[in-house]
């Protein structure tokens, strides 16, 4: 019985031992669908950061077959994470959802059993102790039977005992004899059933429990051996899709063709302009002065001054030829202004900086188109470049004017479907006055009408340089040949002047003498862009510490007290470019002043500083 017990607890142990198995399955199959999970996400933030941005530079940048392979292989990145997500999701609905509910199942069906087992062991146990009290008592009665046959014989042989008390123990005796019959008879039939029910525990009702049992943890194995099988197989079903997936890749690669980006790249930069020919040898022997070649660079693009390509535009590349340079550096914040009374340098002394000949060319009228051409290039490198894109080479310039008239047009597209829709609701209240007033959108469509022709008007601008680009324009008549000629022979001199600071096509700064002499165009196509041009703004003001006189160019006077308005802050050479009014404005040493920058003005100047860039 004993023995019995044992087995029933270590049996039950074990069906919980399997229980924990299961359990510590489904954890580790939910850990796993977590871990897809976060792959998935992973592998989406990752494609999602390498994606071009919409509006921007890296959006131009995927024309080429290389970038496309690279956004293919993003795209099917992210497919390729869709799939972990599949493997997650079907191992959560699969195998961890199942296995969860046929946990509590097994566990309620377990707890069943083994109450049913209990239920029988004390059943058993019970009539196990019904016949050990039948058996005691049946004992009992026995010996009590026996001492009262003992006392009525003692009596019986006794000749002093009366025969009442003889008769007494003889009652007495047979009392006893009949009260152990009775037991014998309970212990019999007590003893019998027992047995019977014994027979039953072991026979009948513990092995179907044990085998329900056995039944149960069979069908645990069984189940966890197919949801291992599952396992495998929600891995095996997403492969083909990650085999194409991975295909795509494979396929995006092998698009990608050199020659074809070679090209893009060509069409993209190509300028239209000629080489140069050949320099000439230049004499240093002979005591005369250097000449440039005819068939330099510079004259290679001035030959044909006689022959605008476009119009009254720069006919070539106009290499970038602005060092923009200040004066000096100033004293130290510890100087004295009297230990330097005269300021900057002389302009003997160091190179001229382009922002501080203003002065000379405005003074100057033959100069004019000179100093023009060189606030444009100022306000090029400020990243503010002229509407017509004239400083672009040909080809961009092409490009730029095609992708400037098709954004017009789709602004004319946008305003005209907002006029044709207003018109519709407008013809619906005059058939219907109660839905609405008509005459409420006719300021909006005037307004809409208005926008239309001034966007019409400026494709009718682009169009025509563009056409200029193009060539398709009628060439400048023989008058406006003659004009030109006679105004560069006027102002050879200034245009050269103008030039010295230029920087050639390598980057590096020459002190020669430009012989760029095609950017001088007629007055008329300078006046209206520069009558158009506007003053730096103020990013803030400053007060004179100190008396400064400005005796350089490019420099100004101040008081001590005097306040100015800051148009440029100091770069780090010392110097700070200030204006006293709409006509006076320079540099003046960063330490003779104290400067108070207005912050939004200065944050919208470095946004431009750094668009230029």
């Amino acid at each position: 019985m004993h023995e019995f017990l044992d087995q029933f607890d270590n049996l039950e142990k074990h069906t919980q031992w399997g229980i924990d198995v299961l359990e510590k399955y489904i954890k580790f199959v939910k850990e796993r669908t977590e871990i897809e999970l976060s792959y998935a996400k992973q592998l989406r933030n990752l494609s999602k950061k390498y994606q071009p941005k919409k509006n921007s530079k890296e959006e131009e940048e995927y024309r080429y077959t290389s970038t496309k392979a690279f956004l293919a292989t993003l795209n099917e990145m992210n497919d390729y994470a869709g799939q972990h997500e599949v493997i997650s999701e079907n191992m959560t609905s699969l195998i961890t959802g199942e296995l969860t509910r046929y946990v509590q199942e097994l566990k309620q069906e377990r707890k069943s059993h083994f109450h049913d087992g209990r239920k029988a062991q004390q059943h058993i146990e019970t009539c196990w102790k019904q016949l050990e009290a039948s058996k005691r008592r049946f004992e009992r009665d026995c010996k009590e039977a026996d001492r009262a046959q003992q006392y009525f014989e003692k009596m019986d042989a006794d000749i002093n005992v009366t025969k009442a008390d003889v008769e007494k123990a003889r009652q007495q005796a047979q009392l006893r004899h009949q009260m152990a019959e009775d037991s014998k008879a309970e212990y019999s039939s007590t003893l019998q059933k027992f047995n019977s029910e014994q027979h039953d525990h072991y026979y009948t009702h513990i092995p179907n429990i044990f085998q329900k049992i056995q039944d149960m943890e069979e069908r645990r194995i069984v189940r966890i051996g197919e949801s291992m099988k599952t396992f495998a197989d929600v891995d095996r079903q997403v492969i083909p899709i990650i085999g194409k997936c991975l295909d795509e890749i494979t396929k995006a690669a092998e698009s990608i063709d050199h020659k074809n980006d070679s090209q893009l790249v060509i069409e993209a930069f190509k300028s239209g302009f000629e080489p140069p020919g050949d320099i000439d040898f230049e004499d240093y022997t002979q005591p005369m002065k250097r000449t440039v070649s005819e068939s330099s660079l510079s004259n290679s693009r001035g030959d044909g001054k006689s022959e605008p390509k476009f119009g009254g535009k720069s006919k070539g590349k106009l290499w970038p030829f602005i060092k923009k340079n200040k004066p000096p550096p100033p004293p130290p914040a510890s100087a004295s202004p009297s230990a330097v009374p005269n300021g900057p340098q002389s302009p003997k002394q160091q190179k001229e900086p382009l922002s501080h000949r203003f002065n000379e060319f405005m003074t100057s009228k033959p100069k004019i188109h000179c100093f023009r051409s060189l606030k444009r290039g100022l306000s090029l490198k400020l990243g503010a470049g002229p509407e017509d894109f004239s400083n672009l080479p040909p080809e961009q310039r092409r490009k730029k004017l095609q992708q400037k008239v098709d954004e017009l047009n789709k602004d004319i597209q946008k305003e005209m479907d907002q006029r044709d829709a207003l018109t519709k609701m407008k013809d619906v209240y005059i058939k219907n006055p109660q839905m609405g007033d008509a005459a409420s959108v006719d300021h909006r469509l005037a307004e809409l009408a208005q926008n239309i022709e001034k966007l019409r008007l400026e494709v009718q601008k682009f169009e025509g340089w563009l056409a200029e680009v193009e060539g398709r324009l009628p060439m400048r008549t023989e008058q406006a040949r003659r004009q030109s000629g006679l105004y560069e022979a006027q102002n050879t001199s200034a245009v050269n002047s103008c030039a010295q600071d230029r920087e050639s096509p390598d980057g590096s700064y020459t002190e020669e003498q430009s012989q760029e002499t095609e950017m001088k165009v007629p007055a008329t196509d300078f006046d209206d862009e520069f009558d158009d041009e506007e003053p730096l703004p103020t990013i803030g003001t400053c007060k004179a510490l100190y008396t400064f006189e400005g005796q350089n160019e490019g420099t100004i006077s101040v008081a001590e007290g005097e306040m100015l308005y800051v148009i440029e802050e100091d770069k780090g050479d010392g110097w700070t470019r200030i204006r006293r009014n709409e006509d006076e404005e320079g540099y003046v040493p960063t330490s003779y002043v104290e400067v108070y920058l207005d912050k939004n003005a200065k944050d919208v100047y470095k946004s431009l500083q750094k668009v230029s860039e």
